[in-house]
């Protein structure tokens, strides 16, 4: 089964900024055709390339002249994101520009969509001029509660960068699993990265540091940025197992493999604290080009409020030091924050926890309500992996929210982007990974980039009705929702 050529110039996920069709010009990609790019564009033109041949099965070679064009500005225009990019289709070809090789690669996932899977190619003409709503556009997978194994992950990257998601947030340690190589705490994943670990001790493994780091590069590749994340000073069980030293009276904890949460936490006290911390923190930055480091903050229940307040404003400005700017959940804006420190929003009900303050204060917030952004929510009640503690989430319902009125005093200005977390509590492969994420990543994924005015569901849903063939060509276990019309 193949998807059907997309007959109008905006029949793509996200919706692009602005879009004018010109059906009588139409592209019908030769059997000569040809891709040219300078040698800034030479990455993309040679995925593009490789993409044509896929399709239609013609040579398609790299050569000057070709009837489809990369070009990068010559003079790039710092007010300008760099990945927007315009693209032009006439009947005579195409030409893709951006100021940078990040904006003609979004520019490419546009095309991809606009092209069928196999055969015949004909382009719907027009002219498109693109830009995202917001710069920070994410998912999460959490690696704590079930591992999972770095091919898996790239095939994740390959999949959501399809849809301009320029963020994967990794959540690398937990209660039940610790899954990231220190230097110099070689029990942290000897022990708890081990097997038992895990929900039901059924997701034992971790990443060393070179797969660490040969992820975060094949993540670059797609222009995602690796958001790692080191939860503290609850969610520590694993660690203080593997280092009973880390816990307030030296003592030993058991294992925990159940899905409770709240009942850890690192000792405020005690140096030995915030050495651990330290090298944990200076390991992660060195390891993560990336401009982020998120350090948790949330659910630290068994810490009292004078202990927090303590931790957090010894760990705050840690990943500062080493270059890194400092997000964690939204609990951290209880404390006075690093002028860079960036809160996550992921709360049900709009609360005053300092959010507000921190915005009015000048910084950014990132977006995760997990009553609208949660994939690992159920979908409706007959659903049968995920939670409902914050509802059922809907295709709908992960489409139907604005960000900028989420919360009160934290508006367009104050919000870096948006965020769709997935817990792997009930997960236990990829296929379940896809399961949850798909088609719902797909309303966060135009929530982030396209233009507020311009959403809307009923045409949301009708796009999003043409990616079944799709996913199943790229054999992705998408849920097949009963409000999208599939056929």
């Amino acid at each position: 089964m193949h998807a059907p050529t997309m007959k109008h110039l905006g029949d793509v996920i996200p919706l692009p900024a602005s879009v004018r069709p010109d059906p009588a010009a139409d592209f019908r990609v030769p059997a000569d055709v040809s891709v040219s790019g300078a040698a800034a564009a030479a990455a993309v033109a040679d995925e593009l390339a490789d993409l044509l041949r896929e399709v239609t099965g013609f040579p398609v070679p790299r050569a000057a002249g070709g009837a489809i064009r990369l070009e990068v500005d010559d003079v790039p225009d710092e007010a300008r994101s760099p990945e927007s990019y315009r693209l032009a289709i006439t009947a005579d070809g195409v030409t893709l520009g951006a100021p940078t090789e990040q904006g003609l690669f979004a520019g490419l996932q546009t095309l991809r969509q606009l092209l069928p899977l196999k055969g015949e190619a004909v382009l719907p003409g027009g002219h498109i001029e693109d830009a995202p709503r917001f710069a920070y556009r994410g998912t999460m997978l959490d690696l704590a509660r079930h591992f999972f194994q770095p091919a898996d992950i790239r095939s994740y990257i390959d999949t959501i960068a399809q849809f301009k998601i320029n963020h994967l947030h990794l959540h690398l340690t937990d209660d039940q699993g610790w899954r990231l190589e220190i230097e110099g705490w070689p029990r942290l994943t000897e022990v708890s990265g081990g097997e038992g670990t895990g929900i039901d001790g059924a997701g034992p493994g971790f990443l060393t540091a070179q797969e660490y780091a040969d992820l975060v590069a094949y993540a670059a590749t797609r222009h995602i940025t690796v958001v790692p994340e080191i939860d503290l000073p609850g969610h520590v069980n694993a660690a203080q197992v593997a280092y009973p030293e880390l816990t307030c009276d030296g003592e030993p904890v058991q294992p925990r493999t159940d899905p409770e949460v709240g009942y850890s936490s690192l000792c405020a006290g005690k140096e030995e604290t915030y050495a651990f911390v330290e090298d944990v923190i200076r390991t992660v930055a060195a390891l993560t080009p990336g401009p982020y480091l998120h350090i948790g903050g949330d659910e630290a229940l068994s810490t009292t409020a004078e202990d927090y307040r303590t931790f957090m404003t010894r760990v705050l400005p840690m990943p500062g030091r080493y270059g890194k700017r400092a997000i964690g959940w939204h609990e951290m804006a209880a404390v006075d924050l690093p002028a860079t420190a960036i809160p996550q929003y992921w709360r049900i009900e709009p609360a005053d926890d300092g959010v507000a303050r921190a915005a009015a204060a000048g910084h950014q917030v990132i977006m995760s309500p997990a009553d609208r952004s949660y994939l690992d929510m159920k979908y409706d009640e007959s659903t049968p992996l995920g939670l409902d503690w914050a509802g059922l989430v809907s295709v709908e319902r992960s489409y139907d929210w604005e960000p900028a009125d989420r919360l009160p005093g934290v508006g367009e200005q104050s919000l870096l982007g948006v965020e769709a977390p997935l817990w792997s509590e009930t997960l236990r492969s990829l296929a379940d990974v896809e399961f949850m994420v798909f088609p719902r990543l797909l309303a966060i994924a135009e929530i982030g980039w396209t233009p507020r005015a311009a959403r809307d569901w009923s045409s949301f849903r009708d796009r999003l009705a043409r990616f079944g063939p799709r996913f199943e060509a790229q054999g992705i276990n998408y849920h097949r929702s009963p409000e999208i019309d599939w056929s």
